[in-house]
């Protein structure tokens, strides 16, 4: 029964990859298909190769994820990671369905969190509020100003430039910040997958608390993030493409670019698991607001933020649900 709940939760955290990628595609390459930088094909190629990449630069947020909480050894600790994982798709197939960037990252902490605490199984709260909430409040208000900056940078040392010639080189310079984008991407989201694995083969005493990632763990999380990006996410890229702001290539390059150095700062220096939906659609408000504040669809914004909020608590409710189902069903089972 153990075996077949390991390789249950294998599957299903693949799973959740695989729906990570197609939510989040738009994350790296909404921008530049909107501004004609790249077509969706050679967007959506770049995305999956840039994703498999980034997945391989490191395990930081892997070993953040996995400390989250701490369930404990056996069947019942299977079941909790087990439940986590599923009220984490869930709610990432309802954000998706209505075209809602809501974050993937959030949505599995979320779902963690609120299987352990439905099975009363130590929450480490500490983890959660300085390598989550704080990351979670902090990135989308710098990743805001910083884009709203860098585009006044931008605007200012362009000014006397040839319109048409500037928004060619952009859009060249756009082919390098969407692939920065889905490099930070695939660090940030596929590293997150690998933490949850992992975190069940240690509840499942298949490895050490200090043992490193196993290579079929990092490959498996890689590839399934990638095919989730090839497979597209067109209903959320049309969210940020379009309907929040139209972009010109410099704005689209500033708000990549941008993002992608706030993903490889918050994995590298503050081992954070922050989201790259609130990052890049901070950005995207931030080089807006630089037209005129006016120019921000801030009612698409406003519901957007509101899938932000309702992502943590929702997935939650929904993985306590898969708990006390799961539960009942192993009870009556054995």
């Amino acid at each position: 029964m153990e075996l077949a709940i390991i390789i249950a939760v294998v599957v299903v955290a693949l799973a959740f990859d695989y729906t990570n990628g197609f939510h989040d595609a738009a994350n790296a390459i909404a921008t530049s298909i909107s501004t004609r930088a790249l077509t969706p094909r050679v967007a959506l190629t770049l995305a999956a190769v840039m994703n498999f990449v980034g997945a391989f630069l490191g395990q930081e947020v892997a070993d953040t994820v996995g400390k989250v909480i701490s369930p404990e050894m056996g069947t019942h600790g299977l079941v909790i990671v087990l439940s986590g994982l599923l009220g984490a798709i869930a709610w990432n197939l309802i954000t998706w369905y209505y075209g809602l960037p809501s974050s993937s990252s959030h949505a599995l902490i979320g779902g963690l969190v609120g299987a352990a605490i439905a099975s009363g199984t130590t929450v480490k709260w500490g983890t959660v509020i300085d390598k989550v909430v704080i990351p979670m409040v902090l990135s989308p208000v710098f990743a805001f100003g910083a884009a709203f900056l860098v585009m006044l940078a931008i605007m200012w040392a362009f000014r006397k430039a040839n319109p048409h010639k500037v928004t060619r080189g952009f859009r060249v310079m756009q082919s390098i910040s969407a692939a920065a984008m889905a490099l930070g991407h695939g660090l940030q989201d596929a590293q997150k997958t690998m933490g949850v694995i992992f975190l069940a083969l240690l509840t499942g005493g298949y490895v050490g608390a200090e043992d490193g990632l196993p290579t079929w763990v990092i490959v498996a999380a890689a590839s399934a993030i990638s095919l989730g990006t090839w497979s597209g996410g067109w209903r959320i890229m049309r969210t940020l493409g379009r309907r929040i702001i139209h972009l010109d290539p410099a704005r689209g390059f500033a708000a990549e670019s941008i993002a992608a150095g706030v993903l490889y700062a918050t994995a590298f220096v503050w081992q954070a698991p922050i989201s790259t939906t609130h990052t890049i659609t901070s950005a995207v408000m931030g080089v807006g607001a630089t037209k005129r504040f006016s120019a921000v669809r801030w009612g698409v914004a406003r519901s957007i933020v509101a899938a932000w909020v309702l992502t943590f608590p929702m997935a939650g409710l929904m993985a306590a649900a898969c708990y006390w189902i799961s539960h009942f069903v192993i009870e009556v089972v054995l």
